[in-house]
């Protein structure tokens, strides 16, 4: 390859790697004004889990844009700890202000001072609501301030409404990051009350703090048929991801009523549940629509968050009777977003749970299987998480080391054989059918196959994408340390110059990939320039990968030095069988 074919392969490179920051910078998504949105309910057939006591029938009511709060009120708050998790409530939307995880620091610091007070991670921070705040209609909201009463770890906020509505909010956390919660709207009026439908805020997705980014944050909706993950993406509308498109301010979930909510960042969700079999009714949809959160990032823009919340169909109050009271039951889930837990609430409650790993799509069989082997080899082995790592990488390639040392050896007797291809299809150039039946017949005679070389690379992907996911998602991660990597969930930076930051485990990575290729024999048929432009490949995932986190250019780094190293010992192997192997070819270039 030439210096100006290389010039060109680089700089498009570097516009792939700047392409996604650059539409950002350009067309950078607009601040969004927190209200309420509008949600007209459809007349749609009751569930057969909607209470018997309350009196609900269909009804077209809209919700309209209500504050949950009057500012000018004061704020009281009660706060709750069990099990690690301090919950705070407030009286402005008597609700769940937010959560704060005790046992997981809110950043993850390369030297942590002896004895310093550290700051947990806190869920639905900043949020514009608290969790289980009624949104509108005006009837229901009012001044949004509620009475908090406390017996025990229970929590209870009550207000009585203009109209003689009684509404009740029962707030019971309990172990396992789980919390129940049970909302009551009794009729003390004596006379019927036309209920409208209700929006009931079920948490925001924010950012632990500003050096989070953005695309790990969203909202998980799951129906029981699919599970919808809605993103700044989703809501930015652009067409194929980059050019501006007409954005989306609002989700409304359609079809059967949603199981489950979750709205999260990278490592901890804030998911709401729906009981099933259970009193109390179901939820007629979701929705998730962007938010600012009343704090601001680095560059002086409004962080964004995404809000959910579950709609509940309108009715009638009784005056007196079974008739007066309508109820929802709900259990949260407010903790890490750890595989085992998570597996089991969702064999407990029936509903997948789970998903909000993101192990459900094609790779997900391979990344449960590639955590469950992490920690139990950390957990019964007592390996740190980066040793667990290479040991795992190890296993790999020893399993699948009959096969790359097939390809290897394949790719090499195909290059042996390619001056006599090379003669079958000059002769043959003009009879392409001919030319190829030919070529097969002198593959079979020979016992090579094109497939060789790539079959073993093909059958290794998903295990390679399931590795990528996995190191992705896990928490286990989060503030394990290797050498001079403090946190593997993160880049290894080390320093900065100049503003760019030096990330060691890459640099090594990209080094060792550049000797795995000159190693690499070259694909059969493949022209003098596409070999030089495959040499020069790993600067493409130099860059792509550059920013990952530790985990992946660890095992990455680790699976290019044991592939080195096995190139080696087949050559080696290959010498030692020298003579025959010189007499085999010298024959094959007679015939």
């Amino acid at each position: 390859m030439d210096r100006k074919s290389l010039i060109i392969v680089i700089i498009s490179f570097v516009l792939l790697l700047a392409w996604f920051p650059l539409m950002n910078k350009l067309y950078p998504p607009k601040p969004v004004a927190h209200t309420n949105q509008v949600v007209t309910i459809t007349n749609q057939p009751q569930t057969a889990t909607t209470q018997a006591t309350a009196a609900v029938q269909p009804a077209p009511d809209a919700i309209q844009p209500v504050p949950v709060a009057s500012s000018s009120l004061p704020e009281r708050l009660e706060t709750v700890e069990v099990d690690g998790v301090r919950y705070t409530f407030t009286t402005h939307g008597g609700g769940l202000k937010q959560v704060e995880l005790v046992h997981y620091p809110e950043v993850v610091e390369r030297k942590r001072q002896p004895g310093a007070k550290v700051k947990g991670v806190v869920l639905n921070r900043a949020a514009p609501a608290p969790v289980m705040a009624l949104a509108g209609p005006a009837m229901l909201v009012e001044d949004g301030y509620y009475q908090l009463s406390r017996t025990g770890d229970v929590i209870v906020a009550s207000k009585k409404l203009t109209n003689g509505v009684l509404i009740t909010k029962e707030f019971r956390p309990a172990s396992n990051y789980l919390m129940e919660v049970t909302v009551r709207l009794e009729n003390q009026s004596g006379a019927d009350i036309p209920l409208p439908a209700q929006k009931w805020i079920t948490g925001t997705a924010s950012p632990i703090s500003e050096q989070d980014d953005l695309t790990t944050v969203g909202v998980f909706v799951y129906d029981g048929q699919r599970v919808d993950h809605l993103t700044q993406s989703w809501f930015d509308n652009r067409t194929l991801g980059c050019f501006p498109g007409t954005p989306r301010t609002l989700y409304e979930s359609a079809g059967q009523p949603p199981l489950w909510a979750a709205a999260h960042n990278r490592f901890f969700t804030l998911a709401v549940m729906s009981p099933i079999g259970t009193p109390g009714s179901v939820p007629l949809q979701a929705q998730v629509a962007p938010v600012n959160l009343d704090w601001s990032a680095k560059n002086g823009q409004k962080m964004r968050g995404f809000e959910s919340a579950l709609v509940y169909r309108g009715g009638v109050l009784g005056a007196a009777g079974t008739n007066r009271v309508a109820e929802h039951r709900l259990v949260f889930y407010t903790g890490p977003k750890e595989y085992n837990t998570l597996a089991r609430l969702a064999v407990t409650m029936k509903n997948n749970v789970d998903y909000v790993m993101e192990f459900n799509g094609f790779f997900g069989f391979f990344s449960k299987m590639l955590l469950l082997s992490m920690n139990w080899l950390h957990d019964t082995l007592k390996l740190s998480y980066a040793l667990a790592i290479l040991a795992i990488t190890l296993i790999i390639k020893l399993v699948f080391w009959p096969l790359t040392k097939a390809s290897t050896r394949s790719m090499k007797r195909m290059a042996a054989l390619q001056p006599e291809m090379n003669k079958i299809r000059e002769k043959y150039k003009d009879d392409p059918q001919k030319m190829n039946r030919k070529m097969m017949e002198f593959m079979k005679e020979h016992k090579v196959s094109p497939l060789g070389g790539c079959l073993p690379m093909i059958i290794q992907i998903p295990v390679f994408f399931g590795f990528f996911f996995m190191i992705r998602s896990a928490i286990e991660l989060r503030g394990a340390s290797f050498l001079w990597a403090w946190d593997l969930s993160q880049a290894d930076t080390v320093a900065h110059i100049a503003g760019i930051p030096i990330n060691p485990l890459p640099i090594i990575m990209g080094l060792t990939m550049f000797w795995q290729s000159s190693l690499t024999p070259p694909s059969p048929g493949m022209d003098a320039t596409s070999q030089k432009l495959m040499k020069y490949m790993p600067l493409m995932f130099f860059f792509i990968l550059y920013q990952m986190s530790a985990g992946l250019t660890l095992y990455w780094t680790a699976q290019n030095l044991l592939t080195i190293a096995q190139t080696y010992m087949t050559k080696a192997a290959d010498q030692t069988a020298g003579p025959g192997a010189a007499a085999h070819a010298t024959t094959m270039k007679k015939k």
